[in-house]
């Protein structure tokens, strides 16, 4: 079985031979080097697996460590088309989250698949929710972390409805994986609510100024650990925190940004295997001086212990914004979770309540 095998070879570190089990188009995308980064980063030296369990369509998942679960699926060749590492666990919502207040249905958003949360006794306004860049889903899963689905019921708990959506896999740019459906959503709860709010997390609140400028509906954006320092930039700022990849980072990054980028460059050859369109454009991307042009209330929200985002590097940027208001959390980090928490902190959902109620 392909999953048993990848687990052998990685648990001796033979991570050129885990990448030849690679179907193509995942091997442009993702190098040994990329691999071995993640797997020392999550797993480490392998103490115990599980039995691989099938989920179905060519699906499979093992326990490794007790800790860490590995998913993977294959092609009809036998040739593995998706591997993922992520914390074991389930989510649990919450102890704010009141589910007997609201109501969550499965919708589509634009072309995407996401869910629409109503509160029964709602306040007049709605959010869509926008996660971060790459392979999240509607709720920002993350193991057993689901950021987005912890903001939806704390928000609809405090009146405020909501939706959130699963973006397109291998979008070729930024503007491609959020824009069509978070204008769809505005357009859904423009049906629903009086006032339409955007909230991004990460890179989803780096594109969520653009939101606003397709959606004219949108009567103010919340920015949460959004980045305004150059993403290759930050990429290597981040290994270098971690102290983990730094020479294949800094060579990734380096690529990106350089003037010799064409959209013909592989994506093996950039940070997180995203394609050269997708660095192609956030260069022509300016999300600060967009909130300027659009002039829509701002509300910008920073973890103070995130490495990710930072005070130093990114507030600056949305300090120019002439209607943002800033607020830092000294305790909290890039998910604005306490170090001792598995939750979204609940200050942060009572703040972006406030802020929708005081544009009613």
């Amino acid at each position: 079985m392909a999953i048993e095998a990848v687990v052998k070879l990685a648990g001796a570190g033979r991570f050129d031979e885990v990448v030849d089990l690679f179907a193509p188009e995942l091997r442009a995308a993702v190098s040994a080097d990329f691999v071995r980064i993640a797997w020392t980063k999550e797993v480490g030296a392998v103490h115990a697996v599980g039995e691989p369990v099938s989920l179905g369509d060519n699906r499979f998942s093992v326990l490794l460590n007790g800790t860490v679960e590995l998913r993977m699926s294959v092609d009809d060749q036998g040739r593995v088309n998706g591997l993922r590492l992520t914390a074991a666990g389930q989510w649990e919502p919450p102890l704010y989250a009141k589910p007997e207040l609201f109501t969550e249905q499965e919708v589509l958003v634009g072309s995407q698949p996401g869910a629409l949360v109503l509160p029964h006794n709602g306040n007049g306004a709605g959010i869509v929710l926008l996660s971060g860049a790459g392979a999240f889903d509607r709720d920002e899963t993350a193991g057993p972390v689901k950021m987005l689905k912890d903001l939806a019921w704390g928000l609809a708990g405090l009146g405020v409805a909501s939706v959130r959506f699963d973006k397109p896999a291998d979008a070729p740019t930024l503007v491609e994986e959020y824009l069509p459906a978070a204008v769809a959503g505005v357009e859904l709860l423009a049906g629903h609510v009086d006032r339409v709010f955007v909230a991004g997390h990460s890179a989803g609140g780096k594109i969520a100024p653009k939101v606003a400028q397709w959606a004219p509906a949108v009567a103010g954006v919340v920015l949460l650990a959004a980045d305004t320092s150059p993403m290759p930039a930050a990429a290597l700022r981040v290994a270098r925190h971690l102290d983990l990849g730094v020479e294949l980072m800094t060579r990734l990054a380096a690529r990106a940004a350089s003037p010799d980028l064409t959209p013909d460059t592989p994506a093996s050859e950039l940070p997180f295997g995203f394609p050269a369109t997708y660095w192609l454009q956030l260069r022509e991307y300016d999300q600060v001086r967009t909130a300027i042009e659009v002039d829509r209330p701002v509300l910008a929200l920073q973890g103070g212990r995130d490495y990710q985002v930072t005070v130093e590097d990114d507030l600056p940027g949305w300090r120019r914004v002439p209607r943002a208001e800033v607020r830092i959390y000294p305790e909290l980090d890039h998910m604005f979770f306490a170090s001792n928490g598995s939750h979204l902190d609940e200050t942060v959902i009572a703040d972006i309540a406030q802020f929708t109620r005081r544009r009613a």
